[in-house]
């Protein structure tokens, strides 16, 4: 077991594999009609786009088409797993109806304890989190021997129960984290900074999980190790920002937000590719 729980929690296993899915978030999650997205698709069905190879049609023109949310959108992996390993590669074509409907009832499960899995993968690479380790690693196995279930048996898992204990102890990990930063930063958990001007905003060590940063202007902020677990960055301007140590960031999180080539960032997301486009 322990080989396989390094294995699978290794940080490439936990980000979206299209090739070795069958376009499962193109399908099993529904689509609104809004700035994110350019039409209502009911979960279940299809995108107009999805090809028969399982690939999208216009993923190299999604913005201008108007599917910004899918352009922002990350499976931690969950897409590979469910279509390779919890349903032995068939595929939802040729899967019998009742089998395909699972597939899609199963997949955002499996997303959400993936989601999980990267974040307590994070924590046990953050030093000052070592004292916490122990209980870190037993969350980690055990949210792995959840993701590994049978069909069935995810589709009737209560994540909320499971997320709510793995939470007591990124909570636990974010303090351990952050008294270490020089200049803490103050408790901004839940905060409504939408709109916020804070640019050159001294953020270092700050608590800003589930914060609305919904088009706030962070030019030049310093977010060195601060908590961004759940905080909404969309459309958030990172231009020139430091994000270096902070932690619980991902990279739906940053394909969300606006940023530079002078934006730093920590080592476990990459740059988004539309933050240079066109300068």
């Amino acid at each position: 077991m322990q080989e396989e729980t390094e294995e699978t929690t290794d940080r490439a296993a936990l980000r979206g594999d299209c090739g070795s899915c069958f376009g499962l978030c193109c399908v099993a999650l529904p689509f609104a009609r809004s700035a994110d997205f350019a039409l209502d698709k009911p979960a279940g069905k299809p995108c107009p786009s999805l090809g028969e190879d399982h690939r999208c049609g216009i993923h190299d023109r999604l913005r201008q088409k108007g599917f910004t949310g899918c352009t922002v959108y990350d499976c931690f992996g969950a897409g590979q797993r469910v279509s390779q390993v919890t349903f032995g590669g068939r595929d939802w074509r040729t899967a019998p109806r009742e089998e395909a409907r699972r597939m899609f009832d199963v997949f955002p499960v499996v997303r959400q304890l993936h989601e999980l899995l990267w974040y307590l993968t994070e924590a046990l690479t953050l030093p000052a989190a070592r004292p916490a380790h122990g209980e870190l690693r037993r969350a980690l196995g055990r949210t792995e021997e959840l993701a590994r279930l049978a069909p069935r048996e995810l589709a009737a898992l209560d994540v909320p129960a499971h997320r709510q204990d793995v939470n007591v102890l990124l909570l636990r990990t974010s303090e351990l984290v952050r008294a270490g930063v020089e200049g803490r930063g103050k408790n901004r958990r839940g905060a409504d900074l939408m709109g916020a001007r804070l640019r050159g905003a001294d953020l270092r060590g700050a608590n800003l999980r589930g914060a609305y940063l919904i088009a706030a202007d962070l030019t030049g902020a310093d977010l060195r190790g601060a908590d961004l677990i759940g905080a909404d960055l969309r459309d958030t301007d990172l231009t020139d920002a430091d994000l270096t140590g902070a932690f619980f960031l991902t990279q739906p999180q940053l394909n969300a937000a606006r940023g530079s080539a002078g934006t730093r960032l920590p080592d476990s997301v990459a740059r988004p590719v539309h933050w240079t486009a066109g300068r």
